[in-house]
């Protein structure tokens, strides 16, 4: 693996926004009052119905220790991409970090990796620089609403969204305006929440590492809500330009009950970047 993730000593507070002392009807709870996340999968029109606020699971110590080196420390508070590591998944670090060794870039996606690592600049400290899957795999929560002709994703970073829509329609054999976040469909197939997304352009890459993507990219998602506190997604990247073989990546999330997102603004009152200027920072890799 390369090193090239930029690591200093700042951090960006983990909020928890919220409506104080509002408590949804029909949420199912245990005597003590508790939320009961292992009742039953809520249905909507007969279907599992993923509407809530959901954080991804928080990856295991150890695991950092794969990506990052097994000198890896969390006692010493360090951060990459502008948070704690234990509130970024392993994968908005590194979408190939579990993959096989016949799962790499391309001659074409080598150079386009190379060419963005020559093109970084650490003072962005906004998630444009980022893009998707990390917007749902950083310390901010995301929502998910679901209705009968669409099901709309929205990331608490930076207030991005996307739009799957359920009314029938097929994605397109050509997209005129290739989008940061792609053009999305689903379907159901049984319980399971299945989306396709393509038409993506090529200015964001896949993770903090930078691993690329090209407007060729397809990704298809499956979404399973196990219980009613625990969804479970699955991700496949399908993109013969810059990889030698689709990949798949396997994120849960926990239900963040009683709760909502909020609204955010990166560039509000920022401070990050003056003691980035002035502040040691280290290009560091995994191993």
């Amino acid at each position: 693996m390369h090193r090239w993730l930029l690591l200093t000593t700042l951090f960006l507070p983990i909020l928890s926004a919220q409506w104080i002392n509002y408590t949804p009807a029909g949420t199912p709870r245990t005597k003590d009052g508790k939320v009961n996340l292992s009742a039953p999968v809520p249905r909507l029109n007969g279907k599992p119905d993923l509407t809530g606020v959901w954080e991804h699971e928080q990856s295991k110590p150890e695991e950092y220790k794969k990506l990052l080196g097994a000198d890896y420390d969390p006692a010493k508070q360090t951060t990459l991409i502008g948070m704690e590591n234990e509130h970024v998944h392993k994968y908005g670090f590194n979408v190939l970090l579990d993959q096989s060794a016949d799962v790499k870039l391309t001659p074409a996606g080598d150079a386009a990796q190379k060419k963005r690592r020559a093109e970084y600049n650490p003072l962005n400290v906004c998630h444009g620089e980022y893009g998707w899957p990390v917007l749902g795999l950083l310390s901010e929560p995301i929502k998910l609403i679901q209705a009968p002709k669409e099901t709309v994703i929205l990331y608490e970073i930076d207030g991005m969204h996307r739009q799957v829509f359920t009314d029938g329609r097929k994605l397109p054999k050509e997209f005129e305006l290739p989008a940061y976040l792609g053009y999305s469909v689903g379907r159901w197939e049984k319980d399971t929440f299945v989306v396709e997304t393509a038409g993506f352009n090529d200015r964001t890459p896949i993770d903090a590492m930078g691993h690329p993507r090209s407007e060729a990219m397809k990704v298809t998602e499956r979404y399973t809500r196990r219980d009613y506190g625990h969804l479970d997604t699955e991700l496949t990247f399908d993109d013969p330009t810059l990889y030698t073989k689709p990949f798949t990546i396997k994120i849960s999330y926990n239900l963040v009950p009683d709760n909502d997102i909020f609204e955010m603004f990166c560039g509000q009152n920022e401070k990050d970047r003056q003691h980035m200027m002035v502040g040691p920072t280290t290009m560091v890799t995994p191993n």
